[in-house]
């Protein structure tokens, strides 16, 4: 989901990370790396920018580090799980103890690395968590019935109806948080990256309500759309 990159008329969704990280020589080497890698990346310097990217955005993987300013990183991590974001989160850490390592993936991580660690360890952990990510995660609830992120359908008791790949990433986004509304402008950021006027949300808004029936996304008026209940 996210940034897309374009090969022979081809669309191909770039995976997004999320890096909550306040040491900038160290986010800026590890973007530059997840860069080169094919990620997109999103740095965050403190845990509260951390959580307002959490959730507002989509992300296929996490890297939060422990020892952030201003919400500490399995304090952020709690808020994102009682949220419900499900994003796989590998906490990268200089406390790197047992019992450090315990309290982390009972917060919520699916993964912990201690520092300093090594880059080809941490790129070959970040595969593993999308590859279990991406298995248990490929379909999603919605109003009028079930979205299958791999067909791009969505099936009702109609029958399937099918998705373009922009309006399956659209609605997939709203799905994984049905409580949560989302402006106009977050969708712009989640979905549509490279576009700069939010009348495309609104334009998809309009694609999905005419083939899924207009309860399918709430409009809440004054601030953006969710998941139609």
């Amino acid at each position: 989901m996210g940034i897309r990159a374009r090969h022979d008329d081809a669309v191909t969704p770039v995976p997004r990370v999320l890096l909550v990280e306040d040491e900038a020589e160290l986010a800026g080497m590890l973007a530059g790396l997840l860069g080169e890698e094919g990620y997109a990346v999103d740095v965050a310097p403190d845990g509260h920018t951390g959580l307002h990217y959490g959730l507002t955005r989509t992300y296929d993987v996490a890297i939060l580090d422990r020892g952030l300013p201003a919400i500490e990183g399995l304090d952020l991590l709690g808020r994102l799980r009682r949220k419900g974001i499900t994003v796989p989160v590998l906490v990268l850490s200089a406390l790197g103890n047992p019992a450090d390592r315990v309290a982390g993936l009972d917060a919520g991580a699916e993964d912990y690395l201690a520092k300093p660690f090594d880059i080809d360890e941490l790129l070959a952990r970040l595969r593993a968590l999308r590859r279990r990510h991406l298995d248990t995660a490929r379909t999603l609830p919605v109003g009028p019935g079930l979205l299958d992120l791999d067909a791009r359908e969505v099936h009702t008791e109609g029958g399937p109806v099918r998705l373009s790949e922009r309006e399956c990433e659209f609605l997939a986004i709203l799905a994984a948080r049905p409580g949560q509304v989302f402006s106009r402008d977050d969708l712009l950021a989640g979905c549509f990256p490279e576009a700069e006027n939010p009348v495309v949300v609104d334009t998809y808004v309009h694609y999905l309500r005419r083939k899924l029936g207009r309860t399918v996304i709430d409009t809440i008026r004054g601030r953006g759309y969710r998941l139609g209940r």
